[in-house]
């Protein structure tokens, strides 16, 4: 497989986790381990990393063992301040926004965030690991809303119009331009213009290059 994604999967669920490992692998990635808890997460990809194997992705549930509270997201958010380059995609049964928000907080690339629901749409979900693999971002449709909602409210947002808000909330969602313009109906040409509005009221030159659509997601998300 040309663009095979090396991943790690860390979901104390053993039938899950094997689930996950036998859809990836069965479609050209490469699960190279699973473990069961947040300290074994974080052990494995040091021992990766030491070896310069660090893997594209983690895919790692919201709440693990002991106490299945937060163990899981946090252990995400050590390894992003950790490995920057590494893409996170974490899996939670309902969403909660404390949770989204401490993880997008400075994120940059490669970051997602998607009910468990999701995954029982098999090209969804490997969609969404090999988009967060390769830096995009890969966010729950219900979790966006929400955190839409709330940021609705601040300044940063003020100047974007109610369309170019709607075009930005598809592309959080990890939509293409392409995608974006079936969902509203307009012409490929239309979104483009959005997106390049979209790119100049927040304050996003060319120079930021490829990760301009990522940061103007991360800005509406985090403001």
């Amino acid at each position: 497989m040309e663009n095979k994604v090396r991943v790690v999967i860390a979901e104390d669920s053993v039938l899950l986790r094997e689930g996950l490992t036998r859809l990836l692998t069965d479609l050209g990635h490469e699960v190279v381990a699973g473990v069961a808890d947040a300290e074994a997460l974080l052990a494995t990809i040091a021992e990766l990393a030491g070896r310069d194997e660090l893997p594209d992705v983690v895919v790692a549930d919201v709440r693990m063992p002991p106490t299945h509270t937060d163990e899981g997201v946090r252990a995400a958010v050590e390894l992003r301040g950790r490995h920057p380059d590494l893409g996170v995609l974490v899996l939670s049964q309902y969403v909660e926004e404390r949770y989204a928000t401490e993880l997008l907080a400075g994120s940059s690339r490669g970051v997602g965030y998607l009910l468990k629901d999701r995954v029982a749409d098999v090209r969804e979900f490997v969609a969404a690991v090999e988009r967060v693999a390769q830096g995009g971002t890969a966010l729950d449709p219900e979790v966006v809303a929400q955190l839409l909602g709330r940021s609705r409210k601040q300044d940063v947002l003020a100047a974007l119009t109610p369309r170019e808000r709607e075009v930005l909330g598809l592309m959080a969602e990890g939509r293409t331009n392409s995608a974006v313009a079936r969902r509203l109906v307009v012409s490929d040409g239309a979104v483009e213009k959005h997106v390049s509005n979209i790119f100049m009221k927040l304050g996003l030159t060319p120079s930021d290059g490829d990760h301009r659509r990522v940061l103007a997601v991360l800005t509406y998300l985090n403001s």
